[in-house]
């Protein structure tokens, strides 16, 4: 699988402490093999999909055989 970040993304990953960025990022990479992990398929959000780490949410979407993360923060503030 492909995987792309968006700008939003990538802007919320650069907020993160580094060791938990770098933990995400290692998550991230993991999806390349396929949709591996703690995955859920969200209902009544705008993104598909989440991925859990610890306290942080992946929220992503599935495109064909490409992963586009949208967002990625804190699990008590990703939501609203």
């Amino acid at each position: 699988m492909k995987v792309e970040l968006t700008t939003a993304a990538l802007q919320d990953l650069a907020r993160l402490p580094e060791r938990e960025a770098a933990q995400i990022l290692r998550k991230i990479q993991w999806l390349q093999s396929g949709l591996v992990g703690d995955i859920k398929r969200l209902t009544h959000h705008d993104c598909d999909y989440r991925l859990r780490m610890g306290d942080y949410r992946i929220l992503f979407d599935l495109i064909g055989d490409t992963v586009l993360i949208r967002a990625i923060g804190n699990r008590k503030e990703i939501y609203d």
